[in-house]
């Protein structure tokens, strides 16, 4: 038997098994993730710092950066959760209280339903983000590795990313001048006083999420799902955000229910919210610069 035959072969009988072990109804499980994201420091002004300064930056901003999460699943529901800690003093809550507007809160996936649910405040004001659940293309593959004591199998895809997701964005490399340039004047002071258009994110990004089969869902964290089985880590970009710890059948069970507060409106029309928003605070931004 070769290789890869052996491995399919493998996945059938975990499959096999597991939709057996999960057949009950009132079947429930908790995945623990801890989120990571990167950023280049000198990207952002790192190489005029100190190396005390860029650190003390890192410190403040860790907590922006890496979080962890609890996903809360049965067979065809989960919300993923941020899990809160206590902060020290001074350890990057602002950073937290700016993000906030662009990471959202509570997630909410029924893959039987195709729905989307998420919390999301903006700016001191609720939503409550409505949407189908966007499938990715997943290609299988027939690489597995362990985490934990669950053997996962790879998978990749392309995704479209959102405008304002702030775990990719960069800083936009300037265009080469021109000599002939036509732009002159105060339109051009205002297009570099405006501080967004330094900033860039990709069309898509490629993604790789490791899978087992061994439990038999279809979940996984923050937007990924349509695996046969929970997705385990996931790479994309800049960001890892990988399983930690499973806890299957928790004697205290949680109720998965669906986030209701906030105003209606669907991914599109949230972002053209924020869009509005953020053309608004450009305005006032670069009024107040052209009066200095």
């Amino acid at each position: 038997m070769n290789k890869s035959l052996l491995k399919l072969t493998f996945t059938f009988v975990a499959l096999l098994f597991g939709l057996n072990t999960f057949a009950q109804d009132d079947f429930q499980g908790k995945a623990y993730y801890m989120s990571k994201t990167t950023m280049d420091m000198d990207q952002w002004g790192g190489r005029e710092m100190s190396p005390d300064q860029k650190k003390r930056i890192e410190e403040r901003m860790k907590s922006f950066l890496e979080k962890e999460y609890i996903l809360t699943f049965n067979k065809s529901e989960s919300i993923y959760k941020e899990d809160e800690k206590l902060e020290a003093p001074g350890s990057g809550r602002g950073w937290g209280g700016f993000a906030s507007s662009f990471t959202g809160g509570p997630k909410y996936k029924n893959v039987k339903d195709q729905e989307l649910l998420q919390d999301q405040e903006f700016f001191g004001k609720q939503f409550l983000i409505k949407d189908a659940l966007k499938p990715l293309e997943w290609k299988m593959g027939t690489e597995t590795k362990q985490i934990g004591q669950y053997t996962c199998f790879k998978a990749t895809a392309t995704k479209v990313v959102d405008e304002f997701d702030w775990r990719s964005m960069r800083r936009r490399q300037p265009p080469p001048k021109k000599k002939d340039s036509s732009e002159t004047g105060d339109s051009a002071k205002a297009d570099s006083d405006d501080p967004m258009n330094e900033i860039e994110v990709p069309k898509t990004i490629e993604v790789v999420a490791w899978y087992t089969p061994q439990i038999p869902i279809n979940q996984g964290p923050d937007d990924y799902w349509g695996l046969p089985g929970l997705i385990l880590e996931v790479n994309a970009d800049r960001t890892t955000i990988l399983c930690t710890k499973i806890v299957m059948n928790p004697e205290e069970k949680e109720d998965i229910d669906k986030p209701k507060k906030g105003d209606e409106v669907t991914q599109a029309e949230y972002n053209d919210i924020v869009t509005k928003k953020m053309t608004e605070m450009r305005e006032m931004y670069s009024g107040r610069g052209r009066r200095n």
